[in-house]
């Protein structure tokens, strides 16, 4: 006899350990705090915030997780046009996925702007960690969205170019 699973269960079963039996099975704990599975996020409803190891132009929202935690994290970083990262690097792998603009991105030690990539909405990077490696808002604004199993970290390559370093 053939058992037809729903859609739903199917990744539930992904998602839930022991839940391989066809079983619908709810986890332990919610996804997010009110949440059991199934948590939307519009782009209009993100608070963007300053993230003190940027440059004070640039936002960050948090999407999924908690970022300065063990864990998973997904996160959006908007760019102001003409705005450089200097040279850094995160301990944790990271995926960049572009939203709008255009991604500039560069590997190495120090700014280099002929080794600038060029990356349009819709490019998916993968930076493993500890890679050094720069960014340049160079054409227009841009906005990435950053997953990675946390918790984040970000060193610059020189301790002049962290934001964090400078007297407010």
């Amino acid at each position: 006899m053939t058992r037809i699973v729903p859609v739903g269960a199917i990744v539930l079963a992904f998602l839930v350990p022991g839940s391989l039996s066809g079983e619908l099975v709810t986890p332990d704990r919610p996804h997010q705090p009110g949440q059991v599975l199934f948590k939307p996020t519009l782009s209009e409803d993100l608070a963007w915030k300053r993230f003190p190891a940027f440059p004070p132009q640039v936002r960050l929202a948090v999407i999924v997780g908690q970022p300065s935690e063990a864990g998973p994290y997904t996160i959006r970083v908007r760019v102001p046009r003409g705005v450089k990262l200097m040279p850094h690097r995160h301990p944790e792998d990271r995926v960049y996925t572009v939203m709008s603009g255009v991604f500039y991105i560069g590997l190495g030690d120090r700014f280099d702007p002929d080794k600038l990539q060029a990356y349009p909405p819709g490019s998916v990077i993968v930076l493993p960690g500890n890679t050094p490696h720069f960014h340049w808002a160079k054409s227009s604004e841009y906005v990435t969205q950053v997953t990675a199993i946390g918790p984040l970290g970000i060193e610059y390559v020189n301790a002049k170019d962290d934001p964090r370093n400078h007297s407010r």
